[in-house]
């Protein structure tokens, strides 16, 4: 488990070369608290830039300092304006590029638009569409958190390193739950089992998997395989020729696989947005004599109504990240709680600007994981 002690931090944090400038691409100030904390860990000053909207809603950034050969570390976190957060960065690093910079790396710890990965019937893989506009733009260098799915690496033609968020996860889990040994560790879907098994191998924990829950957005149903529709008659190749048709996908009713009788819940994913399936998981385990209910994900968009569902529910605390401020929804929902993530992103813009290895993030971190 990656793990890094404060001593260690103090000793290695304010080890940086000359030529470093740090930028905030985000107009709302909301959204600057993380780049203030990694600013704050690396012992440098923020860059000075003005990024705002204007009267008709173009965004404009006016970088005020020299950045002419400098290692450019662009900082973006996503607000609830996706959109306008994607334009900041892309006219902040072409801002760059024009300027001379001599390196241009994007610090997005959650990365937009990542569940947009795959094609859906006629729709696009945006997430595609967005690497290239950012490399385009100039970026030569990405540093995200828990990609939606690692494959969207392979959409950038430039070096991407995406960091684990789970050893503060696990270390949460470790610290703030006194009797967590008593603990089962939950997939809400199969498609979350491999991430609910790192984390019950590296605590020697059991593991249950909820299946048959309501089928959701990312399910085989809805993806280009199943494009063009089915047509009333479709004249065959060849009149003897006929083409075997797949026996569509059967709901099962809801089960668990593992015992949580008597045990703590934790489940965990990468993204907690839409949080309905989460709602029903926790139903589920509270039938099935769970106690107590924790959700771990590295992303909380909590988007909507998503504090007061969660407040009203069965779960008992979520735990995420600042990859993504909300602060609003904590204000909203005393059962969201924030692990500081600040650590493993300042390390890694120190070892980048200073041409060191960065296997030392990645210790113990599988193809699986």
């Amino acid at each position: 488990m990656f793990c890094v002690s404060s001593a260690e931090i103090g000793t290695i944090m304010n080890i940086t070369k000359g030529g470093l400038v740090l930028f905030s691409a985000n107009s709302n100030s909301s959204c600057m608290e993380l780049s203030k904390r990694i600013a704050e860990r690396l012992g440098v000053e923020m860059g000075k830039v003005q990024v705002y909207q204007e009267p008709n809603r173009e965004t404009r950034v006016q970088i005020q300092e020299s950045v002419r050969g400098k290692d450019v570390f662009i900082i973006q976190t996503v607000s609830k304006d996706v959109n306008t957060t994607i334009m900041e960065l892309l006219i902040m690093v072409y801002a760059c590029k024009t300027s001379c910079a001599k390196s241009i790396i994007g610090v997005i710890p959650y990365f937009p638009y990542s569940k947009q990965c795959k094609m859906r019937k006629r729709g696009s893989i945006v997430s595609k569409l967005l690497a290239s506009m950012m490399c385009k733009a100039g970026l030569t260098h990405l540093i995200t958190m828990d990609l939606h799915q690692k494959e969207i690496q392979g959409f950038f033609n430039i070096p991407v390193d995406n960091l684990r968020a789970s050893p503060f996860l696990l270390q949460y889990i470790q610290e703030e739950i006194p009797d967590y040994r008593n603990a089962v560790i939950v997939a809400k879907s199969p498609a979350s089992a491999k991430r609910a098994q790192s984390f019950a191998e590296r605590l020697r924990l059991g593991i249950a998997v909820i299946h048959g829950e309501a089928q959701d957005a990312e399910s085989d149903m809805v993806d280009g395989r199943h494009s063009p529709p089915t047509a009333k008659y479709v004249a065959a190749i060849h009149p003897s020729l006929e083409i075997p048709m797949l026996i569509p996908k059967e709901k099962p009713p809801i089960t668990v696989v593992g015992d949580v009788g008597g045990r703590i819940a934790i489940i965990v994913d990468d993204i907690i947005d839409d949080v309905d399936s989460f709602l029903a998981a926790a139903e589920t385990l509270k039938e099935r004599g769970a106690y107590k209910i924790f959700v771990m994900a590295t992303h909380g968009l909590l988007s909507s109504d998503a504090p007061r569902l969660i407040e009203e529910s069965a779960i008992d605390e979520v735990v995420v990240t600042n990859t993504i401020p909300h602060e609003i929804q904590k204000l909203q929902c005393p059962k969201i709680k924030t692990v500081d993530i600040s650590m493993i992103l300042s390390e890694a813009i120190r070892r980048i600007h200073n041409g060191e290895s960065m296997s030392y993030l990645f210790r113990n971190i599988g193809l699986d994981d």
